[in-house]
């Protein structure tokens, strides 16, 4: 399914010229009307013509090739939900400017993105399952991979993925082929890679706030048995916040300033060569460097009425007393080798890489100045915080092993191993009604290492003509090791802190799956999956800059099960695919606040979900597409005996709180059993739409429109008149001319063309909001050549 379906060309000998199929798909479970509706139709497609159904007209669908696992495969053939995004799709997303990741949020069914730290640290969520926590050491049950390449750490996560060939979101565990922390799922990138025929791209647009968007790419042959391929992404937007803030700076950083935040400048380089000295050896090299500068999420305090989530201040001026404007600033470099030998019946590979990064992100994290707020007379404000890695360095090796010949019986075997290891600070200033001291130990320096070993294989068995059975298994050992370097707080030269100094934690645990998969006719297959994963052990080492110990969360385990039709109906032009899913999560890893308020990870007993997924490409007319998406989700933490603290500011409860309260000392805790899991939305509708005016053989005018909706998104632990969304939505419109049988495009562009304010995330204790991203309007062109 697409957001901008691809277009549909005039005709030029008898074919149509078009761009490859912008897709996103999903599948089905328990959808019993909805099966016997597509096996009706399937038939009586069957009944038609034999030539209706073997000539492609110029309205059928193209077939979409998927790699969910780790082979090349029709994406109606595999038995897993995949959702599928081409890279033209990608780009006109992102040619306002915005994040190249967070892009995706609302247009996959079931995925959705955010960040409360600035365009290094995304956070993703599938089917409900995520996690909120900022800090730099967390984990994720959303794996992200891109070019093969497992990327762990969160900054890692925040690579910008440019010259696109396809983003594949597999929902659901994928522990199997894919390793631990993939509970949740997985989100794929693979980039265009070289090949011996000499071929670019280039996208550049210009709009709103001076932003500036080049995506592109250019690759041919050196010689025979060589090619290449160099990409680029530059992305830029002026500082377009005011600071309006006329006091006294509570650091010295700040001053009342026009146009003082909100910018950013991303550089990102890819350089890729392919050996292929023989048609059964390749060695694939890439290396890439991203240098960025810009500003950190913006908390808009006050933003929130108690009583309502409804959010309307300004989006263009802040009131901060410290943290220097909020800059961030990161240098992120990497590199990868991937060799194939095919000995004819089974093909070896091997993928090597290492990533490394450094910088910083600093922020006024009570959104506003403290002297803006006083408590009793007080100033009063949390101040400013900084997560700084002087060095983080991740190596991994996977070795894999696999038939390559057209048997009943496929398999594939292989072993991974994981190196990731960091250097980090975190520094924490504190305003409250004494001043700023709360907490001596206001700086700390982390060491964290992360080691993981797996062995996995998988089998698939074709049973007959129309039955198939998979079955994967992967065994992994994971850990992970805290040390406490230095703390700024000492006394006669030794440390005040009193907490544990050094914490190692460690698991071995297997991950599993079995599906079936079964062809009704060439155009509706049905298939059932099982699934079990893990999510490794946790630390948080954060803790200590509040003179706290740090805090840990053994494994967590899912086992997910789900069925679902993949369908391709009226001669392949409507692609329909649905799932139904339901999960277990057992000692999901959450993170709240203890009784003195710092920050705690924590095992609650268990979460459940179940829900729908659907995807929808139909081309009813020539030169019409139509895309929809939807997902339906109910989540649920089930633990009687978790609470979490709730929105308190010197010991005074400032929000609704909904759900059963108690007090220890000062502070106020609900109780959460029975609230569905933070950003996890109720429900997300995706729509897409683009129409074609041919004007002669080879151009056309074009308009495509998307739009997203979200249902009811809490963003905390417990249940709260404000700190939720419900109703959220986005749309973007593009106009244009596409000539030379699609080789240049130029459009007019407007993205949040509605210029909503929606609410993404909140500071609890301070009220304060974040929005999505503004209003962008401008102009884009689009060439290709080969």
């Amino acid at each position: 399914m697409s957001l901008y379906p691809e277009a549909r060309l005039p005709m030029r000998g008898g074919v149509a010229v078009s761009r490859r199929p912008l897709a996103m798909t999903a599948l089905a479970r328990a959808c019993g009307a909805l099966l016997l509706v597509s096996a009706a139709t399937a038939a009586s497609a069957q009944d038609a013509p034999q030539a209706a159904a073997t000539t492609q007209s110029a309205t059928s669908l193209d077939a979409v090739t998927v790699t969910a696992e780790r082979r090349e495969q029709n994406l109606q053939d595999v038995p897993v939900s995949v959702g599928v995004m081409q890279g033209d799709a990608m780009r006109a997303l992102t040619a306002g400017g915005d994040d190249t990741l967070l892009a995706l949020s609302g247009r996959v069914p079931s995925l959705y993105a955010e960040t409360t730290t600035g365009r290094i640290f995304p956070r993703f969520y599938i089917r409900g399952l995520g996690n909120i926590d900022f800090y730099l050491g967390a984990s994720q049950p959303v794996s992200i991979i891109q070019d093969d390449v497992v990327l762990e750490h969160v900054v890692l996560k925040s690579n910008p993925v440019f010259d696109t060939d396809q983003v594949e979101v597999l929902r659901g565990p994928q522990g199997s082929l894919f390793g631990r922390n993939t509970t949740a799922g997985i989100i794929k990138f693979d980039s265009i890679k070289p090949s011996q025929d000499f071929s670019g791209r280039v996208q550049a647009s210009v709009g709103s706030y001076n932003t500036v968007s080049i995506d592109g790419g250019i690759g041919g042959p050196i010689n025979d048995v060589l090619s290449f391929r160099v990409s680029t992404l530059y992305q830029h937007r002026d500082d377009w916040v005011d600071n309006t803030f006329a006091g006294a700076s509570a650091d010295g950083t700040v001053t009342p300033k026009n146009d003082a935040m909100g910018g950013f400048d991303d550089r990102n380089l890819r350089v890729q060569l392919l050996l292929e000295p023989s048609e059964n050896f390749s060695v694939l090299a890439s290396a890439h460097a991203r240098d960025y500068s810009g500003t950190s999420t913006l908390f808009l305090r006050n933003a929130i009425v108690k009583g309502s989530n409804e959010v309307d201040v300004p989006r263009d001026q802040v009131a901060y007393d410290e943290a220097g404007n909020n800059p961030q600033a990161y240098k992120t470099y990497g590199g990868s080798i991937k060799a194939s030998y095919n000995f004819g019946e089974t093909s070896l590979t091997s993928i090597s890489a290492y990533e490394t990064t450094s910088g910083y992100s600093r922020g006024d994290t009570d959104g506003g100045a403290a002297a803006n707020y006083p408590v009793r007379g007080v100033p009063n404000g949390f101040g400013q915080s900084m997560g700084q890695i002087r060095d983080l360095d991740q190596f991994t090796q996977e070795f894999r092993l696999a038939s390559e010949t057209d048997d009943a019986l496929q398999w594939q075997v292989g072993a991974f191993y994981f190196d990731g290891r960091d250097v980090t600070d975190f520094y924490q200033r504190a305003w409250f009604l004494n001043g700023p001291a709360r907490n001596p130990n206001n700086w700390v320096r982390l060491r964290n290492f992360n080691t993981s070993w797996a062995a996995f294989g998988q089998l698939s068995y074709k049973v007959s003509d129309a039955l198939t059975l998979t079955a994967g298994l992967r065994q992994t050992r994971d850990t992970k090791e805290t040390r406490l370097l230095k703390t700024a707080d000492t006394v006669a030269g030794v440390s005040t802190y009193t907490g544990r100094r050094d914490v190692r934690m460690s698991d071995t645990q297997p991950s599993w799956d079995l599906s079936a998969m079964y062809e009704i006719n060439p155009n509706l297959s049905v298939y059932a999956k099982v699934a079990r994963g893990f999510r490794g052990p946790t630390i948080q080492g954060r803790s200590a800059v509040f003179n706290a110990d740090f805090t840990t969360a053994d494994s967590e385990t899912i086992l997910s099960w789900e069925a679902g039709i993949k369908s391709s109906l009226f001669d392949n032009r409507l692609r329909l695919n649905a799932t139904a899913f339901t999960y277990t999560v057992d000692d999901i890893q959450l993170n709240g606040n203890d009784s003195n308020g710092n920050g705690v990870l924590f095992n609650a007993d268990k979460a459940r979900g179940y829900g729908i997924e659907a995807d929808l490409d139909w081309r009813p007319i020539p030169n019409l597409s139509l895309t929809a998406g939807v997902s339906l989700l109910h989540s649920e933490i089930q633990d009687k005996r978790v609470y979490a603290q709730v929105c308190a500011l010197n010991g005074a409860v400032v929000c609704t709180v909904e759900d059963p309260t108690i007090k220890v000392g000062a502070n106020t805790f609900a109780q959460i059993d029975g609230n569905p899991l933070p950003n996890a939305p109720k429900y997300s509708v995706n729509l897409g739409a683009r129409y074609d005016i041919p004007l002669s053989d080879s151009g056309a005018l074009f308009v495509a429109t998307d739009w997203n909706k979200q249902g009811y998104t809490s963003f905390v632990l417990y249940d709260s008149k404000e700190f939720n969304a419900s109703g959220n939505f986005e749309g973007g419109l593009k106009v244009g001319y596409t000539g030379g049988y699609g080789a240049y495009e130029v459009a007019l562009f407007a993205r949040n063309i509605t210029n909503e304010k929606n609410l993404k995330g909140v500071i609890e204790n301070y009220m304060a909001a974040v929005y999505n991203e503004p209003r962008i309007v401008g102009v884009s062109v689009n060439v290709n050549w080969h």
